[in-house]
């Protein structure tokens, strides 16, 4: 299966860089500001992911929760993901999007639906946080008819055995999660530990795209770079915080944080 997904990795292999990729929440700090913001990161990000906002997003820490809360506070649905992903997906320099979220409102929603509309407007992956293999195989193979990267994940405490199975059923990417955490904690492992589980994985199959998130920031990106990508989050989602808080204008700020990340990781 090839998708935009695959084809920015492919890329990133022959430029020999890790790819950037960024998280925000779809709708923070609004619906037009989300949008904006995403197309103004995009000039430095490879791949962007836009969370739904959840009301219980059980793996996200403080920062998150917050773009989260501050989306629904704004009415912020489904509807309104799917319709803002379209949108973004009609501008020039768009680039691959992943769209993760919690299974709750997916089985609401109706699989089948879910992915055909997921399709429909152009998400590239999806990365549903709280369904774990084997219990994701059918949505699986939904994204795979519809040519949509699942992104499985994989934890420091997944056993080899589990995480050969895991490898085997995954599409392009999996997600490797840095530390037994919430999103946005200070990383309680060493670079030098990440990267040691990283290539215990990619020795499983090197053809496999391994992304690293959580805890990632401006602080420790570089000391990953041998990554094949990094997701940033929880360090973006703090930023528009900060910037509605000093009644700043996130977009600016953002475009300046991220360009800073990427060079980081040159």
């Amino acid at each position: 299966m090839r998708n935009a997904i695959d084809l920015a990795f492919q890329k990133g292999r022959v430029e020999k860089k890790p790819l950037l990729i960024s998280y925000t929440v779809c709708g923070d700090p609004n619906k037009k500001k989300s949008l904006e913001i995403l197309k103004s990161i995009s000039e430095y990000v490879n791949i962007v992911e836009w969370g739904f906002a959840h009301n219980c997003p059980t793996a996200d820490g403080p920062d998150i929760q917050n773009s989260s809360y501050r989306a629904i506070k704004n009415g912020v649905n489904l509807k309104d993901t799917f319709k803002l992903v379209k949108d973004y997906k009609k501008y020039k320099n768009s680039k691959p999007l992943i769209l993760m979220g919690y299974y709750q409102m997916i089985f609401h929603y109706g699989e089948k639906r879910f992915v055909k509309k997921c399709k429909e407007v152009g998400v590239d992956g999806l990365i549903v946080v709280d369904l774990p293999w084997p219990n994701n195989k059918d949505i699986a193979k939904l994204c795979k008819k519809n040519s949509i990267c699942f992104i499985q994940l994989v934890a420091p405490t997944t056993t080899k055995k589990r995480m050969k199975m895991i490898i085997k059923d995954s599409h392009q990417i999996l997600y490797q999660i840095s530390m037994i955490s919430t999103t946005g904690k200070k990383l309680k492992v060493s670079s030098k530990e990440i990267i040691k589980n990283n290539k215990i994985i990619k020795r499983i199959n090197p053809k496999k795209n391994v992304v690293v998130g959580f805890g990632i920031n401006k602080k420790n990106i570089s000391s990953l770079k041998k990554c094949d990508g990094l997701v940033v989050g929880s360090a973006i989602c703090k930023e528009i915080s900060t910037s509605l808080k000093n009644r700043q204008n996130p977009v600016k700020k953002l475009n300046k944080m991220v360009k800073e990340l990427k060079r980081k990781m040159s």
